[in-house]
């Protein structure tokens, strides 16, 4: 398998950054606020890397529509007042060097919004690295293919030559829907069981095995 990808792209929330605890209580903040039942912890884990409106929809079903537009602010306050605090996992930009330094393209595919990725990014110094970004407030959510074919075809990079990293089935099922290699790491939002049942290359426990992964494989 050596030198068989030309392009990883990486989820961004539970993959990169540790931050789904952060997500499910801003999840859960945002339902006391509006007198809603607070989902279980893993039903908000479920719904992260979706898109805000698509994940509303699993997390807090009986949030009506028209109350949206309210979840949606108490969320983004509940999350943003404490964002500055999230860190990157460790290795991480280790990582990220030393795949540029082979000479890979590198991207992202997220849930996040696009203000919401440019912030993160900022926050961490590590936009230099990739490429090519995809969000949820420019694309269809996932598990749908959008963001990973308009990557690729943005980089001239084939279905092949592509591999996606992420935490959660989502991730998992859209890079199976674009034709890419996907590989599962499990310190994120998801549990290590659905992640192996999407059939990834394999599934990592830990940012260091990450890590050794990528440099044994691509």
């Amino acid at each position: 398998m050596a030198e068989r990808f030309d392009l990883v792209v990486f989820d961004w929330d539970g993959t990169l950054m540790d931050s789904a605890a952060a997500i499910v209580n801003a999840i859960g903040a945002s339902c006391r606020d509006l007198g809603l039942p607070e989902p279980a912890e893993a039903q908000a884990r479920y719904v992260i890397g979706l898109g805000l409106v698509d994940a509303l929809k699993h997390a807090v079903p009986d949030l009506t529509e028209a109350d949206y537009p309210r979840m949606v602010e108490r969320y983004r306050h509940h999350f943003l007042s404490s964002d500055h605090e999230l860190r990157l996992f460790p290795g991480v930009v280790d990582t990220l060097g030393w795949l540029s330094g082979q000479g890979r393209m590198l991207g992202v595919a997220t849930g996040k919004s696009r203000a919401g990725l440019e912030r993160a990014l900022a926050h961490t110094a590590i936009a230099p690295y990739f490429h090519s970004t995809r969000c949820a407030d420019e694309c269809f959510s996932k598990p749908h293919p959008a963001m990973l074919l308009e990557i690729m075809d943005e980089l001239g990079v084939q279905p092949e030559r592509t591999l996606m990293v992420g935490d959660t089935t989502h991730d998992l099922l859209m890079a199976r829907n674009a034709g890419v290699a996907s590989l599962a790491v499990s310190f994120g939002a998801h549990p290590v069981d659905a992640l192996v049942a999407a059939q990834p290359l394999a599934c990592v426990e830990t940012p260091a095995q990450l890590g050794a992964w990528l440099r044994q494989h691509v």
